[in-house]
């Protein structure tokens, strides 16, 4: 089966610094995997390269088998693969509506992606988009800046799944939630496979990644030093290898 992704002897510098080195890495339709690693590890530098972030210095991406070249965000949103930071997926002093199409604005009229922006259509489509990630907000007119962080990234993964993403990079996103917070999130990674959509779930809490993961890929010192699938393996031979 052709992979999702398939990077192929990634390589990174930075100021001499090594921080990717030959790294082979796949994603399987449908798959959730689990990224892992202490800082420096080489996670951060993986996901802004395929994030449209950064560019390799050396090595191949091939989406659905076919050799690309992601140079920006733009891009990568455009081959399917949309990134929700942990920080700054979303813009707290704009409504829900605007973030959920922020940058893909409906226009009502308009020409070369100037016009009036058709706002009840957003609002329309927002509210449908949140429901069917099975998160219930009062208005798609609230501010983002009043969501608990378990609803903004709730937020955040509806307008992927709205947008058919077919790759969701998770960073880091239940870092500072709740115990509730961090179930529903977890529950969110779990239900993408049945939209048909990969997922990759970077965390420092290795038992949120087996919660919620397929298979669990470790780096340490800029390579990949483990790669199982997670029924094959256990938090505790994960831990030994950081």
């Amino acid at each position: 089966m052709t992979p999702l992704i398939e990077c192929s002897g990634l390589e990174k510098w930075y100021s001499g610094v090594h921080a990717l080195k030959k790294v082979d890495f796949t994603v399987q339709q449908g798959e959730a995997v689990g990224l892992v690693g202490d800082n420096g590890a080489g996670k951060s530098t993986l996901i802004k390269i395929l994030s449209g972030v950064h560019d390799a210095d050396a090595g191949t991406i091939r989406v659905e088998g076919k050799q690309v070249r992601i140079r920006n965000p733009r891009q990568a949103m455009e081959l399917g693969i949309e990134t929700i930071y942990q920080y700054n997926s979303m813009v707290p002093t704009m409504s829900i509506a605007r973030n959920v199409f922020i940058g893909r604005e409906p226009l009502k009229w308009g020409a070369l992606g100037i016009g009036w922006m058709d706002k009840k259509k957003m609002q329309r489509e927002s509210v449908r988009a949140i429901a069917d990630v099975d998160l219930h907000l009062r208005s798609p007119d609230a501010l983002v800046g009043e969501l608990s962080g378990g609803q903004r990234q709730g937020v955040a993964i509806a307008r992927a799944m709205h947008f058919k993403s077919k790759v969701l990079i998770l960073d880091e996103p239940t870092n500072h939630l709740s115990v509730k917070e961090t179930d529903k999130v977890i529950g969110f990674v779990r239900d993408l496979k049945h939209q048909n959509v990969s997922g990759i779930f970077i965390s420092h809490n290795i038992h949120h990644v087996f919660e919620c993961c397929d298979r669990i890929v470790a780096m340490a010192r800029g390579e990949i030093v483990f790669d199982k699938p997670a029924a094959e393996t256990s938090v505790d031979e994960v831990h030994g290898l950081l």
